[in-house]
Order: structure tokens, then sequence, then C-alpha cells
């Protein structure tokens, strides 16, 4: 029956599944001990989850959906792959979703699926792993329309992990958004590619609170459960693989992201990967074209 549903409710539906597979084979590394390191450059590290979950995601994606094209971060060549990591199973949630009309009849060559296995490579390594998510950004065009965020680690158990999914349109599915506590500003920002253009760009937002944390995807689920107002990261640091997923998981919820300008980025398969004009996201309520007005004219020039 699941044949019979739209393509987008089936992709999302197995990324959702993959996702959460990845993130199981996440956890078995860590508690293997066995995270063989690889120093892609500066502030890039790279380990075998990493290299393992983007092969079970693209593995299990590619299987069912040869037309479509899958961009991981890890590079997105295949290859063989254990059996147990390979995923066809959908989620039912996400099945079950009634799409806007304009969703229903989309070809699969204008479909791009945006991998990061895992979003917080660093702050994995030093044992911060509650930072850590898996994305899959579905993207129709141009625009981010369907996304997955798992969390491995949930509440720092190295046993339970937790999937948050959206689809621009139609809904949301894994969790309930809450809105941030009025009377304060709260920002979310980098952890760890920090410097004085990110400092001034959050400077001019005069927040009451800061939260310095890794991951795009944990940065924009900050925002969800209402612990920060918006996510600011004044630099061209991040990728389209960070922010596809976590883009349209946001705007299904209300929230939204753009770059500095305010202009959304493109995720159609020959753009540019580098998010280039910097990141702001809101969550739910906000009102974004506050935040952008905010940002310094010389940040803007500066990055």
């Amino acid at each position: 029956m699941a044949q019979c549903q739209p393509l987008i409710s089936r992709l999302v539906a197995s990324s959702v599944t993959a996702a959460a597979q990845a993130g199981k084979i996440i956890r078995d590394i860590l508690n293997q001990g066995e995270l063989n390191i690889i120093d892609k450059g500066k502030n890039d590290l790279q380990t075998e989850a990493d290299r393992s979950a983007q092969k079970c995601i693209i593995e299990s994606l590619s299987r069912q959906y040869p037309d479509v094209t899958i961009i991981g971060e890890e590079g997105s060549s295949r290859c063989e792959v254990p059996s147990d990591w390979i995923v066809t199973d959908m989620d039912q949630d996400v099945l079950n979703l009634k799409l806007p009309k304009e969703l229903e009849n989309i070809s699969a060559k204008d479909i791009c699926v945006w991998v990061d296995p895992l979003d917080g490579t660093s702050e994995f390594t030093q044992g911060l792993v509650d930072h850590v998510t898996v994305l899959v950004g579905v993207a129709i065009g141009s625009r981010a329309i369907g996304g997955v965020i798992h969390q491995p680690f949930y509440n720092n158990n190295s046993s339970l992990g937790r999937t948050l999914w959206g689809i621009v349109g139609s809904g949301i599915g894994g969790f309930t958004p809450i809105s941030p506590i009025e009377g304060k500003r709260i920002i979310t920002t980098t952890r760890s590619h920090s410097n004085k253009i990110v400092q001034k760009a959050l400077d001019a937002m005069e927040p009451d609170e800061i939260i310095r944390v890794g991951g795009a995807g944990h940065k924009v689920m900050l925002l969800l459960e209402g612990k920060a107002h918006a996510y600011v990261f004044a630099s061209s640091g991040c990728k389209r693989w960070d922010t596809c997923a976590p883009e349209a998981v946001l705007k299904s919820a209300g929230g939204n992201l753009t770059d500095l300008y305010g202009e959304l980025y493109s995720y159609d398969a020959n753009t540019n990967y580098q998010n280039t004009k910097g990141v702001i996201a809101t969550a739910p309520g906000q009102q974004h074209s506050w935040y952008i007005s905010r940002i310094p004219e010389s940040v803007k020039q500066d990055i």
C-alpha cells in the first residue's frame, strides 16, 4: 500500500527509518570505542561513525529511489554495506500525512536529498553526544521541503534516540513545538567556530543569554523546544547538508531559516555547497525580519 503514496511521502518516510538506523550505528560505534578519527582540515573531523552512518542512509535510500539525487557530506559514492544496515520500511505517520496538491506528483529528477550523517562531529569526539544529530533533508527544485532530524543520544542516553520530521505545508512529527520564554532574548550559536565577526553579530542582537552548542540540527532543536529564540551564525562555516533538513523541519513548524540577508538558500543538486552568507533561524512565532535588521552591514561585508 505504501507504493500508492506520493513519492515525497515515501521518501521522507524512508528517511525517518534510515536516520534512526544510522543513529543506532553511531551508538554502536561509540560503545565499541573505535572512532577512527580522520582530520579533514581546520575544525573538520570525520569518524568511523560519520562514514558508516552515511553508508547506511545512502544505500537504504538509493536502493529504493535510484532516480533521486543524493548528496552526502562524506561524498556520495556507493559501496557494499552490511545487510542489517539497509532499511526499506517506512514511517507510517509520515505516510498518513496529507500533502498539499503541489507535492503530490513530483518527479524524482526534481528532487535532491542532502545528508549529514553526523552533525556535530567535533562534539561527538569530545563526549558531548547530546549535540549530535543525523540530518536528512529533501529539496524539490531549490527549496527545502522535507526534513528529518534524528538525535541518537536523546537526554544523553546511550540506547535511546528520537526523531523529529516535517514536510512544509503538511505537518510535523516526533515533537510538539514549545514557544520560547517571553521577556528574554536567548540566542544559540556555534560552540567551536566563533570569531570576532560571529561575536559582533551576536552583540547586535542584545541577547540576555547565549547558548553555545555544536551542530546546526541541535541548534534548531533548541528553537523548537522553546530553549532559544534564534540561531545566529555570521560565518560561511556551514554547508547545505547542515541546513536543508533543519530548515524544512523548522518551516514546517512555523519558524524560518535564511542567510543574513533574509534570503533562502538554494538546495538544487548543482548549487554551491557552502552557505556563504551565514545563517539566521528563528523559532515559531518570532519576527524573523527583526533579527535580519539587526545584522550590521560591516558583518555582512566581512563574511
